[in-house]
Order: C-alpha cells, then sequence, then structure tokens
C-alpha cells in the first residue's frame, strides 16, 4: 500500500460521537430517540437539495429547518429557538474513544491530518476546540469555503487543492457509506470506519480499507514508508 500524503478526517460521527445531541434532538421530538436517524437524513437530504439547485444554507440552519419539518410530521410544534437548543449540543461533542489515541499515532507517523466537513467554519472550529483536538489537526475545512456538501465531487478535489496536493494523494476516512462513495468517485482513496449504525454503500466502490475503529487504521497506516 502507497502511504497517502494527506489524511482527511469527517468529523460528526467519523471523529465526535453525537450522543448528547441525539438525546437532546429525541427530547425535542417528543421523547422520541427512535426520530433521530429520520432527522438526520432529512438533514443530509435537503443539504444535497441545496447542492443540486446550485443554493447554499448553512448546515446549522439545514438543521434546525430539518428538525421542525420531522417535528411537524408528529404533530409536535417545535419553534426556530426550540430547535436550535436541540441541536446546540453539536459544538461540544466528546471524541470517540478512540479517536486521540489514533490521530497521535499518525501524528507520530509523519502524517498531515486535517478535517474534512459539512459543518460551517465556525460550527468546526468550536466542535474540534471543544472535543481537544484542534491540536492534533492541522487544519479543519469546512465544506463552507466551496459552497456545496459533501458527497459532491467537487468538495474533495477543492479539498486536495487546498492542502496542495493531488486528490489521488490523499485518503478521506469516514463513517458514512456516502462520503466514502463521494469521495472515492472523486479520485480520492478512502477508508470505511464502522461506527455503530453505518454500513458501506453496496453501489459504490469498495474503499482501500475498512476498519471497526480508528486505531486499526492507524496500525496500518503508521507502519507505511
Amino acid at each position: 500500500m502507497v502511504r497517502p500524503k494527506v489524511i482527511f478526517f469527517d468529523v460528526n460521527e467519523t471523529l465526535l460521537d453525537l450522543g448528547p445531541v441525539k438525546k437532546t434532538v429525541g427530547e425535542a421530538l417528543g421523547d422520541r430517540p427512535d426520530l433521530v436517524p429520520l432527522w438526520f437524513t432529512t438533514m443530509l437530504q435537503y443539504s444535497l437539495v441545496t447542492t443540486v439547485a446550485d443554493r447554499y444554507s448553512d448546515f446549522g440552519e439545514i438543521a434546525v429547518a430539518c428538525l421542525r419539518m420531522v417535528a411537524g410530521n408528529q404533530g409536535i410544534e417545535l419553534d426556530k429557538v426550540a430547535a436550535k437548543n436541540a441541536i446546540a449540543p453539536m459544538r461540544s461533542l466528546p471524541p470517540h474513544s478512540d479517536v486521540v489515541p489514533a490521530l497521535e499515532r499518525l501524528r507520530d507517523a509523519n502524517y498531515r491530518l486535517l478535517a474534512l466537513t459539512n459543518s460551517s467554519n465556525a460550527a468546526v472550529a468550536d466542535q474540534l476546540k471543544n472535543a481537544g483536538l484542534d491540536e492534533l489537526l492541522e487544519s479543519a475545512l469546512s465544506v463552507e469555503g466551496v459552497g456545496l456538501y459533501k458527497p459532491h465531487a467537487h468538495v474533495y478535489r477543492w479539498a486536495a487543492r487546498r492542502a496542495g496536493v493531488d486528490v489521488s494523494e490523499c485518503m478521506l476516512v469516514a463513517a458514512h457509506g456516502w462520503d466514502v462513495a463521494g469521495a472515492t468517485w472523486a479520485g480520492m482513496r478512502s477508508a470505511f470506519v464502522g461506527r455503530p449504525g453505518q454500513q458501506q454503500f453496496p453501489l459504490g466502490p469498495e474503499p482501500e480499507l475498512a476498519v471497526a475503529r480508528l486505531n486499526e487504521l492507524a496500525d496500518q497506516l503508521a507502519t507505511l514508508s
């Protein structure tokens, strides 16, 4: 295996544990935690709607709007302020337990480590600082800089240009099948992390690596020269 020059990490769910926001969103939806996945997939759906329609809205604004939509379909009245409060924990999520050791090992192996996220610039800055990950990553790239949401191919190619390397010299690490597929289709190498509840996309290309936890990824990449 050839050593990638840059490793990009998705942030939400890949690096950060969504547990706290799942709790508050479930409470906002009438104590229905079973509706949280519907909210999350609706949020992804409408981020892509804006991209396909050649529009861009802040990911947090889309999250609030979609939470109110899901609530409305359940007969729950949820105003904008209450919806914002429900998703507020998104900015202070803890990292998964395997994240810090894996990033430290990859950093010590002299990899360039960057974040690539659908979150806004301000949101990801808060997220990484509050999770204690900001000093382990070279920088964080938000799709706000390109005005398109992942998995649009332009996002991955733009990220590679920002890092100053060819897209083929990068690897995306993500816990979402759609993100891994999008990166691979765009010419980027990819690794899938099997967080609970996540699956690879059967119609997408096979990622180069598939691991259950990030320490497994670090084990495989740290030995490459």
